[in-house]
């Protein structure tokens, strides 16, 4: 299986914010729901065979053992992350607040969106040393993303933090802890949490303004390409949509 990043055009920026139906394997999507409710050592092959409505040698088909499964779920869902964080990374440019920003943005929309399979990560410790080897590279990878953002923003001044590789792992600790208790019904959207954590992660990197309440709030977005208007080969200038009010708290 094929662990690295991939190298091809990261995704389009309309892509990095949208979020359509999860598409797994009728057996993967199983797997998860059982490894989510019962844990992965509280969960057999059988069980999971069961839910799927197939035999144990039907699964065993598709999938070599259980350890597979758990494998293939948690390199699919970092993976993913990954190719979105570029594509933030990417629409933002050589600005490393932008890019910072865009960064911290959709790894918690990922956290919210994408929560079952982003909760997963808590079952690293069940991967078998060469799956949890490439696993932690991957993460590795988004990590270094993150930190050579953060250097550069030191460089220009736009950060402050003394310590740039423990804000920025104290900032994915954050933003995956998301997955553990963001709920749909809840009083916060996936975007109003983004923004919020995105606050909470420029003032643990020390940007002034985050630290002092200077900072927009909630933050204005770039305005969706539109389409060329009808007979004409000019597209019509977007304009920005007015920023959602935060939510009142008490």
């Amino acid at each position: 299986m094929n662990t690295a990043p991939s190298q091809d055009t990261p995704p389009s920026a309309e892509h990095w914010r949208s979020y359509g139906p999860l598409e797994l394997h009728p057996i993967l999507k199983h797997a998860m729901e059982a490894f989510n409710e019962a844990g992965y050592h509280g969960t057999s092959v059988r069980d999971i065979a069961g839910r799927v409505g197939v035999t144990v040698p039907a699964l065993y088909y598709h999938y070599e053992n259980k350890q597979a499964l758990l494998a293939t779920l948690l390199e699919t869902s970092i993976k993913d992350v990954l190719d979105r964080c570029r594509a933030a990374a990417g629409e933002a440019g050589d600005d490393p607040l932008a890019r910072f920003r865009g960064m911290v943005e959709s790894i918690v929309l990922y956290m919210a969106h994408r929560q079952q399979l982003a909760f997963l990560d808590t079952e690293i410790r069940s991967l078998e040393p060469q799956n949890r080897a490439r696993y932690v590279a991957l993460r590795d990878y988004l990590e270094h993303m993150l930190l050579d953002t953060v250097e550069a923003g030191r460089a220009q001044g736009v950060f402050t933090t003394p310590i740039p590789a423990d804000a920025v792992r104290s900032v994915l600790v954050m933003c995956q802890g998301v997955a553990n208790w963001f709920r749909e019904d809840g009083p916060l959207t996936a975007e109003e949490v983004a923004e919020r954590h995105v606050l909470l992660s420029l003032g643990t990197v020390g940007h002034p303004g985050a630290v002092t309440g200077d900072f927009p709030f909630p933050f204005p977005r770039p305005a969706p390409p539109r389409a060329p208007a009808a007979g004409s080969g000019r597209q019509r200038p977007g304009r920005s949509s007015p920023a959602r009010p935060a939510p009142e708290t008490s």
